[in-house]
């Protein structure tokens, strides 16, 4: 597999149409901020560098390289070959087909396409490759360039056993726990008694959230020894596991630190990661509402301490739970970039890839401790693929039929690397973008984010804005009152959505009922007067209903001009507008508060779909006389689901426990399936027999597929 056949001045031209039609999808807007200076180009690094990795993050890399003059080459699977990093750097090598064990875990591949392009350095972003410590050897034997740490501060910190022992003995907090490899379930259920429930299970190799499960008893030891064993084979290549004291309801906080070659390690401030699901981050911040200046100083001296300690050179994080008396213990350290990362950027003014970079290259680095500011506060959202009303956040694929990023709005930041068109797979992470906002207070960066959410378009993928968007509005998150068990704690019986009530439903109700009209009056002045008319084109006012859930509410409704009063739910509402219906998005004033409502579908039944304050809310708007005909229609019966096993999201099926004819208890096994490296267990809802099993263990499946019938 060779690189495309460009000439070097062909490249160039491509280079810049690319860059200038793209950049904007990976750029900041923090004005004055030390991220826009000029790279000075005096200062010369490399030639040309290989991304080995794909999505917003190798979009990411891409811009800075553009920034310092470096050709960049693109990496890809068969599926990716029209992907946005694709697009925006000189080169492209595929390196094989969808699977990423076939290509961007492809080491022989990736190895093939530096030498044909001629690349001096790789930047492998995060996850794949970038902490694997054999692929950096294979780079340093070919006199390749490795933007990262060398092979014994990755393999040191890679393996959480050892890195909590080196931690120790460079005198960093560590959490109380076993410190072996733990090989067996019985064994992992006597060292969890010895340490005392409830534990964390956690591959060794791990990162990211994958291979780690919390017990409370014997039970979810044995069956979090399995998945987690599971989860890290499937991942990592490593199914070893280690267990320690899991502390409740701790924070999440990381240092950022940046360190060279020649002895010099910085700290650059911390980012609060507290809000996830499933061990996976979801919404992050820097600096954190809780550290006080003390304990950020002493948390920033043991993470250049424990750097220091296994001679780290490049950007690196350690991670730290910390307790509500802000006693910190040491988690683990990722030797890459993370994914986190601009909203460092944003407070303290650096790149962090150039940084890198840099450091690969062998310079020093710029600055000393006392010139690392907090400038102004930073908030990043994982905009993902995702159903927020399955598990906080089930993988959805489809592709993107429209998308539109909010970079309109000031001081947004999205990174990303997909595109209207684009396709989400059940390859890769379900990521769609990162969505960071600033301001110079965090009420301000809240604010940036409200509103950014509210005017980013994603059409064709379930998408999890309506999650994000009340994590931020949550009154405790305003507050700082934060921990790690934030989402199980406020929505025990999982995400349902913004909850209506008074005037909030009152102008949803409002502005269904006025965008209603203005389609009837559009359409009857574009296809003139109709043999059956629903709505006069002159009419004082308007008798409506409204069906918003299980709830009807009579409307009237009355128009000047783009203004609407509407009397509904016992009130009365103003809604002004431009009322584009071509436009996904609906800007409207209702009773002088701006709202940004989002139009997703309208149809002639009336039933109209809005995006109102995040969520997605159906409603039907009918004529008086059109739901009065409509209560004599008979309901669908819903399905009876307790008999019936659906997969809840697309994946592979790893494993079914039962065959036709058994038996099975209430919350048994039934199947596994996994999707992006994330192994669910499906259980019965009821104890039953098993009638029919339709699928079989490396079955891909979709969402909603029938898996197994019970009786």
């Amino acid at each position: 597999m060779a690189a495309r056949s460009i000439s070097p001045a062909g490249n160039r031209l491509l280079s810049v149409v690319k860059y200038v039609s793209l950049q904007s999808r990976c750029r900041a807007v923090h004005n004055g901020a030390q991220y826009f200076k000029v790279h000075d180009r005096s200062e010369k690094t490399f030639d040309k560098i290989l991304i080995a990795n794909r999505g917003e993050i190798a979009c990411r890399v891409i811009k800075t390289c553009k920034k310092m003059g470096i050709q960049t080459v693109a990496i890809h699977s068969d599926i990716d070959s029209n992907a946005v990093h694709v697009k925006m750097a000189d080169e492209a090598v595929c390196v094989g087909t969808a699977p990423t064990s076939k290509s961007y875990l492809n080491m022989d591949a990736i190895m093939n396409a530096i030498r044909s392009t001629g690349a001096q350095a790789v930047h492998p972003g995060y996850g794949f490759l970038s902490e694997n410590k054999e692929f950096a050897k294979r780079l340093a034997a070919e006199g390749v360039a490795f933007i990262g740490p060398d092979t014994y501060a990755i393999q040191a910190m890679g393996d959480k056993i050892e890195s909590k022992l080196i931690a120790k003995a460079a005198k960093v907090n560590t959490i109380p726990g076993y410190d072996g490899v733990v090989k067996t379930a019985e064994e992992a259920v006597k060292i969890a008694q010895d340490i005392g429930y409830p534990v964390m299970i956690k591959a060794s190799a791990g990162g990211g959230g994958k291979g780690m499960r919390i017990a409370w008893n014997n039970e979810e030891t044995r069956e979090g020894f399995r998945f987690s064993s599971q989860e890290a084979s499937s991942s990592f290549g490593d199914d070893r596991l280690l267990i320690e004291k899991y502390i409740d309801n701790p924070r999440h906080i990381e240092i950022q630190v940046l360190a060279d070659k020649h002895g010099n390690a910085l700290w650059l401030n911390e980012r609060e990661c507290s809000i996830q699901r499933r061990n996976q981050k979801v919404v992050e911040e820097a600096p954190s509402t809780f550290l006080d200046a003390v304990t950020r100083r002493a948390m920033g001296e043991q993470a250049v301490q424990l750097a220091k300690a296994v001679q780290y050179s490049s950007a690196g994080t350690v991670e730290f739970l910390v307790d509500s008396k802000r006693n910190f213990y040491f988690l683990e350290m990722n030797t890459r970039l993370q994914v986190e990362h601009p909203i460092t950027e944003c407070i303290t003014g650096l790149d962090l890839v150039e940084q890198m970079i840099r450091v690969a290259k062998g310079y020093q680095l710029q600055h000393k401790q006392e010139d690392i500011p907090i400038n102004g506060w930073a908030v990043e959202s994982r905009v993902y693929a995702e159903d927020p009303y399955k598990s906080f956040g089930l993988p959805s694929i489809g592709r993107l039929s429209q998308y539109q990023e909010p970079l309109n709005l000031c001081n947004v930041r999205v990174d990303s690397g997909i595109q209207e068109g684009s396709d989400i797979s059940i390859y890769y992470d379900p990521m769609i973008s990162k969505l960071v906002t600033y301001g110079a207070t965090r009420a301000e960066a809240l604010a940036r984010m409200e509103d950014a959410l509210d005017n980013y378009v994603i059409r064709g993928v379930t998408h999890n804005i309506p999650l994000l968007r009340e994590i931020i509005t949550h009154p405790c998150f305003i507050s700082g009152d934060i921990s790690t068990n934030f989402l199980p704690e406020f929505y025990p019986e999982g995400f349902k959505g913004h909850k209506l009530e008074g005037n909030r439903r009152r102008e949803l109700l409002a502005s269904a009922t006025a965008l209603y009209i203005t389609a009837q009056l559009r359409s009857q002045k574009v296809l003139g007067n109709l043999r059956v008319v629903s709505v006069p084109v002159e009419c004082s006012q308007w008798e409506l209903c409204v069906e918003l859930g299980e709830g009807r509410y009579d409307a009237t409704i009355a128009k000047s001009d783009n203004s609407f009063t509407v009397e509904v739910d016992g009130g009365e509402v103003e809604v002004c507008g431009q009322w584009n219906l071509a436009s996904p998005l609906l800007p409207l004033t209702i009773n002088g508060s701006e709202r940004m409502l989002q139009c997703l579908s309208r149809d002639a039944s009336g039933t109209i779909v809005l995006q109102y304050l995040g969520t997605l809310f159906k409603l039907r708007v009918l004529s008086t006389l059109a739901a009065e005909l409509d209560s004599h229609m008979p309901e669908k019966v819903a399905e009876d689901t307790s008999s019936i096993l659906r997969s809840p999201m697309p994946g592979t099926v790893v494993a079914v426990s039962v065959k036709a004819g058994d038996t099975v208890a209430e919350g048994q096994e039934i199947c596994v399936i996994e999707a992006m490296k994330m192994q669910n267990s499906l259980t019965a809802v009821k104890q039953a027999t098993v009638k029919t099993v339709h699928c079989k263990p490396g079955e891909t499946v979709g969402e909603g597929d029938l898996l197994v019938e019970l009786q």
